[in-house]
């Protein structure tokens, strides 16, 4: 950074730090011990959309990473995403399935496409909760859309997960910045 962008207040973006997600599996612990929230066994990365042949070889290395297991699905707003699934006591399986994909997808070159990955959990009242990791911050935020159905968040749920998950994971400080992820596979 310079010392024209120290004056205009421009900073350097943070760097992904994909290694982040292994603290997943102790954050999936703390939530169920302190919450009762348990995995789902579902998780995604949602990406830009490639064009192409390009996204048809990302369909290939995901299936050939994943032994197959994998889902495409695309969004009402044109995002992909990857949908993979394990058994919901295999947390760390699932983490090292979406670190892979989302290593894959950077090394490939499509890093500026990746959005978000985020890990499923649900509770004893079929609360549904999404630990969401933002790939261009580096941090975690939780997502708890409302059971009524539509599009409303359980905002208090949110802000008590962030309490109990500050010690496991490096949460958005920005609450302008916990996006609302509508729809994604895995919640």
């Amino acid at each position: 950074m310079g010392f024209l962008d120290a004056i205009l207040g421009r900073s350097k973006p943070v760097r992904p730090d994909l290694d982040q997600l292994f603290a997943l599996p102790s954050a999936a612990v703390t939530l169920q011990a302190a919450a009762d929230f348990e995995a789902t066994g579902v998780g995604s990365v949602c990406f830009a959309s490639v064009e192409g042949g390009a996204f048809a070889r990302i369909q290939e290395e995901a299936r050939a990473l994943l032994d197959g297991s994998v889902e495409f699905s695309t969004d009402a707003y044109g995002y992909t995403w990857l949908l993979v699934r394990h058994s919901p006591q295999d947390v760390a399986g699932l983490v090292n399935d979406l670190h892979a994909v989302n290593t894959s997808l950077e090394e490939a070159g499509f890093g500026p496409q990746l959005l978000c990955s985020l890990l499923g959990f649900r509770d004893a009242r079929q609360r549904s909760l999404a630990l969401v990791y933002l790939y261009k911050r580096g941090t975690f935020y939780p997502f708890a859309p409302k059971q009524e159905g539509g599009e409303r968040r359980d905002n208090p749920l949110e802000l008590q997960m962030r309490a109990m998950l500050g010690d496991d994971l490096t949460i958005e400080n920005d609450l302008a910045r916990w996006f609302p992820v509508w729809g994604a596979p895995g919640l």
